[in-house]
């Protein structure tokens, strides 16, 4: 029985992490290459075309806590399907546009479809399922965003071949197609198992809690989390939407800008499973504050990056802090406030988050349309992304709550 269900546990772990390998081509990896086609094609400014990821993120961010209360309401089933369903109509119809209103309003529909069933209820199913092996397990999915990478010099070279166009509506049906097979396996529930603390980095962990959200945001962990995930995401956003857009300003063509992405997401790819592993053994602040420094450095070169040869410097560095600090970030929630609450809670968390991410991409835009240069910009976040590596080291194991009912014990 126990072998059968941890299983089907990992089963759901690849489930989700198709989920991100398919998401993250467009709306992640590769949405500056998509970008910088529509720029090209109807020459607008820099702020209007990078707008349409602050416009998505920030319809995104409104619907975060709904959503993440939805997700442990209904399923992550459901959820997925949904999303995945409403983001393949949004890329069909993004293919349609012939001005800002309809670019605008396609993008927000893809954005918020991948918010519904993109990372949140993957991630939520990875936790429901893998708490024995909880980092593990989501440095699997993270990676898969990472892998996706992988697949978006493809994807410039069908722009560059066949136009943006048929390339968002391809993209569209792998979307529709791909939904309900990744929805298939959430669909089960794990059941309500006894759960003992486990022996694990040389002491037994402690008997996980289930906090409600607002025992949650009581604590001193939930917001040191919060802030130092937005410090460093703040680069994120900014280099997802604007970093081929930076390297084609630098000399680079579309092809060859859209090389270091790959790079990026191998790196990534390893050092997610890497921070997972080390997450899984000690406690997470540390090495959390590591791989934050390592990916406020990577963001410190970019800024000055002027060749192919320092981006792809760029590109193993931040694969390294990006990569390995993820995992453990997300982990630490689960830890620190168990499964029943856990989408409710992360979808908390995110929103300072996601507040910053939805400005970023159009304030970069709008200093390189003034300054005709990204370096400034990247420079802050730099140092924004260092001063979370400060920010982890607050967020201690919160105490339970004198209130809590009895701690139910995991089966082992």
């Amino acid at each position: 029985m126990r072998r059968a269900l941890e299983a089907h546990g990992w089963r759901v772990t690849a489930a989700s992490t198709a989920n991100q390998a398919v998401v993250s081509v467009p709306t992640f990896q590769g949405s500056s290459a998509i970008f910088s086609a529509v720029e090209a094609d109807y020459g607008w400014d820099r702020a209007v075309t990078a707008g349409a990821a602050s416009a998505g993120s920030s319809i995104a961010m409104l619907i975060g806590p709904i959503q993440g209360a939805l997700t442990d309401r209904i399923g992550s089933a459901r959820m997925v399907l949904v999303g995945l369903l409403v983001a393949a109509a949004g890329l069909i119809a993004f293919s349609f546009l012939r001005g800002p209103g309809l670019y605008y309003g396609a993008w927000v529909m893809v954005s918020v479809g991948v918010a519904i069933g993109g990372f949140t209820p993957s991630i939520a199913a990875v936790n429901l399922w893998m708490s024995h092996r909880r980092a593990t397990a989501m440095s699997i999915v993270l990676a898969g965003s990472s892998a996706g990478g992988l697949l978006v010099p493809g994807m410039a070279w069908s722009i560059t071949e066949f136009g943006w166009r048929p390339t968002v509506v391809a993209a569209g049906v792998i979307f529709a197609v791909a939904a309900p097979l990744i929805a298939w396996p959430m669909w089960r529930k794990p059941p309500d198992m006894l759960r003992r603390a486990r022996k694990g980095a040389g002491r037994m962990a402690a008997v996980e809690y289930d906090f409600t959200p607002r025992q949650a945001l009581r604590t001193r962990a939930f917001w040191a989390i919060s802030g130092a995930h937005t410090l460093a995401n703040l680069s994120v956003s900014a280099v997802q939407s604007q970093l081929v857009l930076h390297l084609q300003a630098s000399g680079l063509s579309l092809t060859t800008a859209s090389l270091v992405i790959p790079i990026m997401g191998a790196v990534a790819f390893a050092f997610q499973l890497t921070g997972g592993y080390i997450g899984d053994k000690m406690d997470k602040r540390y090495p959390a504050a590591v791989f934050l420094l390592v990916h406020a450095m990577s963001i410190a070169i970019l800024a000055f990056t002027q060749s192919f040869a320092v981006a792809l410097v760029f590109s193993v560095v931040w694969g390294i802090g990006f990569g390995g600090r993820t995992p453990i970030l997300h982990a630490m929630r689960g830890d620190y406030f168990g499964r029943k609450h856990y989408a409710t809670i992360m979808s908390l968390s995110a929103l300072p988050m996601a507040l910053g991410m939805t400005a970023m991409p159009a304030v970069a835009g709008r200093v390189f349309d003034v300054q005709g240069t990204y370096k400034w910009v990247f420079i802050g976040l730099a140092c924004a992304c260092a001063l979370s590596a400060w920010v982890i080291l607050f967020a201690t194991r919160p105490a339970t709550p004198e209130e809590s009912p009895t701690a139910p014990e995991r089966a082992d």
